[in-house]
């Protein structure tokens, strides 16, 4: 069995996940493109808790944790099966305390992008949360903790944004802000010439990554990918 690479999705908006665009022809083709994974383990910036949890459900619950979209949207089905063994494996691998938790399943970070990457929910889906009080470190530690699941078949997933600020949307601001493209390059050149720790350090950044994102559960998804 080929090692399994490790993805991280900005997911933007939910309509991503009916409409036709350039992202969501992305992520078709990244289905075809790598090896077809044994399970999949999700970590989405939607599922932000005290402490870490996992959910262990044979049949993880679609959750439609958006509001004001069209109802197309939510009559989409994405019925895939869990996977209890891996989960309770994956609590094993983590030195933070981890409890089983299946009141979530899986929520728009997740399958808002695995209904275009594998439509035919075929590939078994467990998610972790993200431990609001927690930090980036430990963030950081905890996928490389998972690294070990990529030699067993499982595709790590994090879902979530580099940047993510709804507050400061601006629809007729051309381009976007000048801070948002800076962090965006920033954090992008930090991982292609492997300089993780300021990706972790995301503050080293300057004053863009005061405007980055005001709360961080976007942004840590990334940082379990990188460490795995």
């Amino acid at each position: 069995m080929s090692k399994m690479p490790v993805m991280f999705i900005g997911h933007g908006s939910p309509m991503n996940a009916i409409e036709e665009n350039e992202f969501t022809e992305t992520w078709t083709a990244l289905g075809s493109k790598i090896p077809k994974p044994k399970a999949i383990l999700s970590v989405s910036a939607h599922w932000y808790t005290d402490g870490s949890r996992i959910c262990d459900a044979q049949y993880p619950t679609q959750i439609y944790d958006m509001y004001g979209f069209p109802r197309e949207l939510y009559e989409l089905k994405y019925p895939v099966k869990g996977s209890p063994e891996l989960a309770h494996s994956t609590k094993a691998l983590l030195a933070e305390e981890v409890k089983i938790d299946n009141s979530w399943g899986i929520d728009h970070g997740t399958w808002s992008v695995l209904c275009r990457m594998y439509p035919e929910a075929e590939i078994p889906v467990y998610q972790l949360s993200i431990n609001r009080n927690a930090n980036a470190t430990v963030h950081y530690r905890m996928g490389q903790e998972l690294s070990a699941l990529r030699d067993q078949g499982v595709l790590i997933l994090g879902s979530g944004n580099v940047v993510h600020n709804l507050s400061r949307i601006n629809w007729e601001l051309e381009g976007g802000y000048p801070w948002a493209e800076e962090f965006d390059t920033y954090i992008k050149n930090s991982i292609l010439n492997q300089q993780y720790d300021r990706a972790v350090q995301y503050k080293s950044a300057g004053a863009a990554s005061d405007y980055a994102f005001p709360t961080p559960e976007h942004y840590y998804p990334l940082l379990y990918v990188l460490g795995a």
